[in-house]
């Protein structure tokens, strides 16, 4: 059980996680983001410009659909680190681990084959990943915060409910007031009768 966690906990099986969703989600819901290339591109360079175009669904949005769209599947796999760690820090950074990736391929694939229609729509790119990233971040932070808040809550309210527990069993000699976790039939200090033979207790219940 434990080797599972750890092998999840490993960032390279969550950026193959997150990768694998970004995918599936693209793949279900057909989202594709529109590329232009260079007139003078080479015809024969399809397989790079799908790849260029693929990347570009993963990150680039040009309406309102999708933006809503990059924002929401980025938020969705950004939790897989957020719960697994519960850790702000180790959050973030698995999240823009992730995030760089199809980023730093795309901006060199299209600049490398499509040099002119790149550096016309260069900024904004670079505006909209930059919207997307710092999102990722303050998301990661807040959700990491948030659910540390409710683990220390919890584990507070346990705390607390077991030492009422304890505190209803805790009772003390009515003799010499000695103290105990438990309901004896004698006092070992005194040997005071504190529990008859009813099972009723004798001494003062705190």
């Amino acid at each position: 059980m434990m080797k599972k966690r750890n092998l999840f906990k490993s960032k390279l099986v969550l950026f193959c996680i997150q990768i694998f969703m970004l995918i599936s989600f693209v793949v279900i819901f057909k989202y594709e983001f529109q590329i232009e290339f260079d007139l003078s591109t080479d015809p024969r360079a399809g397989e790079q410009q799908f790849v260029i175009q693929f990347l570009a669904s993963f990150i680039m949005y040009n309406n309102s659909f999708g933006f809503v769209y990059i924002n929401l599947t980025w938020i969705i796999v950004s939790l897989i680190p957020i719960f697994i760690f519960n850790d702000f820090k180790k959050a973030y950074s698995m999240n823009l681990t992730t995030f760089f990736f199809p980023n730093f391929f795309f901006y060199v694939f299209y600049w490398r084959y499509s040099e002119m229609n790149f550096n016309a729509l260069f900024p904004t790119f670079i505006i909209n990943t930059i919207i997307l990233g710092l999102i990722l971040v303050i998301e990661s932070i807040a959700l990491s915060l948030i659910l540390k808040f409710i683990k220390s809550f919890r584990n507070n309210t346990e705390t607390d409910n077991l030492k009422q527990i304890e505190a209803l069993n805790r009772i003390e000699c009515p003799i010499c007031g000695t103290q105990f976790d438990s309901i004896p039939k004698y006092c070992f200090n005194c040997n005071n009768l504190i529990t008859n033979e009813l099972g009723e207790n004798s001494g003062k219940t705190k």
